[in-house]
This record gives C-alpha cells, sequence and structure tokens, in this order.
C-alpha cells in the first residue's frame, strides 16, 4: 500500500521527499519492491538532488551536469561523490619537520586530487604545490583507477598506475601498498625494508611518462587516463617471468630501456626474497632497515612467533603485483589536534579539521608571518617565512583554549618541530595587556576588538621539547589575529586562509620520486621539496 502510494506521487514530489534522506536510506528503501527499486534507481532527478545535498555549498556544484557525462548515470556519480567523501580534506605526515600538508580534493572532472602545499616564503605569487595522486572514476562511479605522481632518476615528470584497495567511511589514515592476493599476508607484515624495497621496485616497472598536458579538455584528460590505466593492466605486473607486454610501458618512455628494466625488476624481487639481509648495500638502508628484513626471511610462512612475514610468503598467492592505496580507520591518539604518527609507514595521517561555531569563530586553517606591519618584508628579513596553522578548541582542566598547531614552516631550516603548538590561549581570560601598536603598514589605525590571554613557543630543552613565553593573542580589524609575546614583543600575524581556492591559483612544481611523494618517511630539517628552480615551466596538469 505504502510502495503504490509512493510510486504514484508525481515526479517532482518524489524528488522532494527522497532529498530530505541520505542515500543509504535511499537504497534501503529501494529494497522494498522491485517495483520500487527500478522507480529509485532509473530516476536521474532523484539522484541529482543527491550529489546536489552531498556538495551542498562546494564550488563544483554547477559541474554535476557535466560530470554526468562520464559516467553511466547520476546515481553512479553520487556512488563516486560518496566514496570519496572521506578523503576529503587535510592529511598530515611528521617529516619532514618544516611540514608535509596534502590537500585532497574534487578534481575538474570526476577525480580527486592530492596536492602538496610547497614550504615557502611570502610573495605576491602563486602557492607552489606539487601533485602527489589522482583517483579517477570509473564509468560506473567506482573510484578504482589510482595514479601515483612522481618523477624517475631522468626527473620527468611520470605517472604510476594502481589500484585503490578500499575506503573506510571513517578514514584517518592513508597506507601506499603493494598488493599482492586477497589471501596473502597484509601488506603491513612485511618488514619495513621489504616494504621499501618492494614499493620501490614496482614502482620503478609502472612508470608512465606524464603526456597529457596537450589533453583540450579535463574530459579528454579524464578519457585519456582511463586508456591509460586499461592499457597498463591496472599498473599490476608479473614478478614471476621477465617478459612482459610492450602496451604495459607508454611507448615514449619504454624504447630501448625496456629489456633492462625488466631484468631490473625480476632481479630485484629475486634479490628480495632470496638475500634479504643482504640486500640494499650501495648506501640505500640503514643496518636496522636490513636486519628487519634478515628477521622476516629467518622466521618464514611458518613461525607464528615472528612479527614480520617473509616476503616469498607474501608473493606466493598472486602472479602479479601492484601499486595500490587504501584509506583505513586506525586507532590513533593526538595531541593538542596533532596526530601521533608510526614513524615506519609509508602513510598520510588526516588532520582534524573544527569548523567555525558560535564561541569557536576561529576554528580553521590560517596563514600567518612574523612581523609588524603583517606581511611587510624588512630590511633585515627581506623574505618573511610563510606558516600554516591549525587553530581548534580544546578543554584543558576544565577550560576552553585556543590552540594554533604548526603545520607548515616556510623557513629554509625548521625552526619548530611539526605538529607544535604555536600558542595558546584561554578563551575566557582577557588579556591584560594592549596592543603594541597604533597603526598598521597602511597608516589605518589598529582597532582591537577581543583579546585573550596565554603562552606562545619559545626556546626549551633543545628543538624535540620546546618552552613556552606569556604572550597575548588580539582580534583586530579585517579579521586577523595577532599573537604577541609580551617580553619580547614578537608578533605573529593571522590571516584566515581557502586553501583550495589558493591551490586552484597555484603554481605546479615537480614532485618527489614517486614513493617518497606520497610519505617522506626520512628524517629531515630542511626544505626537502624546493628542489627546484623558482621559475618553473610549465608542467603537465596534475
Amino acid at each position: 500500500m505504502g510502495v503504490d502510494l509512493l510510486l504514484s506521487l508525481p515526479d517532482d514530489v518524489l524528488v522532494l521527499i527522497s532529498s530530505h534522506l541520505t542515500p543509504r536510506e535511499l537504497s534501503s528503501l529501494s529494497l522494498c519492491s522491485r517495483s520500487l527499486h527500478s522507480a529509485l534507481s532509473s530516476s536521474d532527478k532523484i539522484w541529482l538532488s543527491q550529489c546536489a545535498n552531498l556538495l551542498c555549498s562546494h564550488p563544483s556544484l554547477p559541474l554535476l551536469p557535466r560530470w554526468r557525462s562520464g559516467v553511466s548515470s547520476y546515481r553512479s556519480l553520487c556512488r563516486f561523490l560518496l566514496s570519496v567523501a572521506p578523503l576529503l580534506g587535510l592529511w598530515v605526515h611528521q617529516n619532514p619537520e618544516l611540514g608535509n600538508l596534502v590537500l585532497l580534493s574534487l578534481g575538474p572532472f570526476l577525480s580527486l586530487l592530492a596536492r602538496r602545499v610547497i614550504p615557502q616564503e611570502l610573495s605576491p605569487g602563486p602557492l607552489l604545490f606539487a601533485p602527489v595522486f589522482e583517483i579517477v572514476s570509473s564509468f560506473h562511479g567506482v573510484p578504482r583507477l589510482l595514479f601515483l605522481h612522481g618523477r624517475t632518476h631522468h626527473s620527468d615528470d611520470c605517472l604510476f598506475p594502481g589500484s585503490v584497495l578500499s575506503i573506510a567511511p571513517d578514514s584517518n589514515v592513508l597506507l601506499l601498498e603493494v598488493d599482492s592476493h586477497p589471501a596473502s599476508p597484509p601488506f603491513s607484515r612485511l618488514a619495513f625494508a621489504d616494504r621499501r624495497r618492494l614499493l620501490d621496485a614496482v614502482s620503478d616497472r609502472v612508470c608512465h611518462r606524464n603526456v597529457l598536458s596537450s589533453a583540450s579538455s579535463d574530459a579528454e584528460r579524464r578519457m585519456a587516463l582511463v586508456h591509460l590505466h586499461s592499457r597498463a593492466a591496472a599498473g599490476r605486473v608479473d614478478w614471476r617471468s621477465a617478459g612482459l607486454n610492450s602496451s604495459d610501458r607508454s611507448s615514449s618512455s619504454a624504447g630501448a630501456a625496456g629489456s633492462n628494466n625488466r631484468k631490473s625488476f625480476f632481479s630485484v624481487v629475486r634479490q628480495i626474497i632470496g638475500k634479504p639481509a643482504a640486500a640494499g648495500g650501495g648506501g640505500g638502508g640503514s643496518n636496522s632497515m636490513k636486519n628487519c628484513s634478515s628477521v622476516a626471511a629467518a622466521a618464514g610462512g611458518g613461525d607464528s612467533n615472528s612479527k614480520h612475514v617473509a616476503l616469498s610468503e607474501f608473493l606466493k598467492g598472486s602472479d602479479t603485483i601492484g601499486l595500490a592505496l587504501r584509506a583505513t580507520n586506525m586507532r590513533l591518539t593526538t595531541y593538542r589536534a596533532w596526530p601521533n604518527m608510526h614513524d615506519n609507514r609509508f602513510a598520510l595521517y588526516k588532520l582534524p579539521l573544527q569548523e567555525p561555531s558560535d564561541g569557536r569563530e576561529y576554528a580553521g586553517i590560517w596563514g600567518g608571518t612574523f612581523g609588524w606591519p603583517p606581511g611587510r618584508p624588512s630590511e633585515d628579513k627581506p623574505g618573511k617565512a610563510l606558516f600554516f596553522l591549525l587553530l581548534s578548541y580544546e578543554e584543558i582542566a576544565g577550560e576552553l583554549h585556543l590552540i594554533a598547531t604548526k603545520i607548515l614552516e616556510g623557513t629554509h631550516y625548521v625552526l619548530h618541530p611539526n605538529g607544535s603548538a604555536m600558542f595558546i590561549v584561554k578563551v575566557d581570560e582577557p588579556a591584560a595587556d594592549s596592543f603594541p601598536w597604533e597603526m598598521d603598514g597602511d597608516g589605518v589605525s589598529v582597532e582591537v576588538k577581543c583579546s585573550f590571554s596565554g603562552e606562545g613557543i619559545a626556546n626549551g630543552y633543545g628543538f624535540r621539547y620546546p618552552g613556552s613565553k606569556p604572550g597575548s593573542l588580539f582580534e583586530i580589524h579585517n579579521g586577523m589575529l595577532a599573537f604577541v609575546w609580551k617580553e619580547s614583543k614578537a608578533v605573529l600575524t593571522l590571516q584566515r586562509l581557502d586553501l583550495e581556492e589558493m591551490l586552484k591559483k597555484g603554481e605546479r612544481v615537480p614532485p618527489l620520486p614517486p614513493v617518497a611523494n606520497f610519505a617522506y618517511l626520512t628524517k629531515s630539517y630542511s626544505n626537502v621539496f624546493a628542489g627546484f628552480p623558482s621559475s618553473c615551466s610549465p608542467l603537465p596538469r596534475c
């Protein structure tokens, strides 16, 4: 009776009712009867409404009709948007200490883009970024097509096809893995040295020159990516044999080196399996990494007491392997909004981002520089480091605090550890001090709207354990914030950022080699992403 009533409603009324349901609720409702399933599944109007709800006020909302041309239906489009929704946002890693900040956002045509913000100084030019990876939708809206970005030993700009294994609805960790077989031991059970060598070996084998800059439109580029992924067999390679089809390599880069690369790949895999303790000599890995491989090899597949599994055990379930991305949920702890991370996983960690609300208006991403007037270079410091800060609220001992966590630092050599609290203020405690300056750089009187008392970062017990000194946070005109250290009168001025919009207008720079470009695990205190000229020639679109 109820089903017949629903089916008798005009289309516009049914669309209005369905717009108040989630896609999951709508799918559950369609299971009530075959006729209702047919009506709901085939209605583009209903699923267009669902897509609009998912994007809400997102800038990509007007693009929905154009995106529809690339998938089988609006239902497929909704499937893609719903699947990648947990990945949207900011992802970080502890290394390098200057900052490793990656924004995942919707691409121009049925894709998800991961772009890393490069540590840089404040300048009138565009924000510098490097592509990390992209996920492309299939014709049926399944986000399975993965392309890592990276450079080769010849500094080429390349794509490395792979697959998206899974995306958990509450994902907080992105893992780069090598996929062998569903029945094989998890990739994480391998020793770190084996995981690293296997990722390097596979990425070397599936490299394709990025020659898609000539595509006349975003739709044409996506179609070229889909064809490349299919032609490359989803980036899977046969580790047992030396011979592979020439179509698995791009015609522009395979050439005469193809035979040598195939032999090299096969020998690398055999070396990892047969001689894990001696592999990687020539400066590649540390003694501790070699020891990890030795433990895995000695334990074999049948030793239940071993922490790691042998690589032979991992590979025996399948003839082919390939690069893979897994988005999962792990039990992570945080300290002042910064995730505590594993130091030996090729992973990115989601940064918890609070939305502004009543009483918590300052939550979000802010950019800042030291000195007054804000953003103006001085004679002693012609280039000012650009800081990116995450402002979040946390209750400490029953009191609400505002914490400014450093997530990116545009200095040449790091001043403070990644994830440090640049300042912490008590929201309910007004500052006793007044703002030190009466005028800004344009000669306009400074208007202080409110102030808060707190502490700012200072030298402590070495680099890893900074101290703190008293200071005050001021909200001044134009929505800017300024934290002033009481003793030194040093000032850090902040302005809220729309990072996604800045990246749309940004300048693309060359990426690192693919694995390091995804997760840079080597401890570093300098700008490892800045190995490029200040004026870059145009590069292929990401």
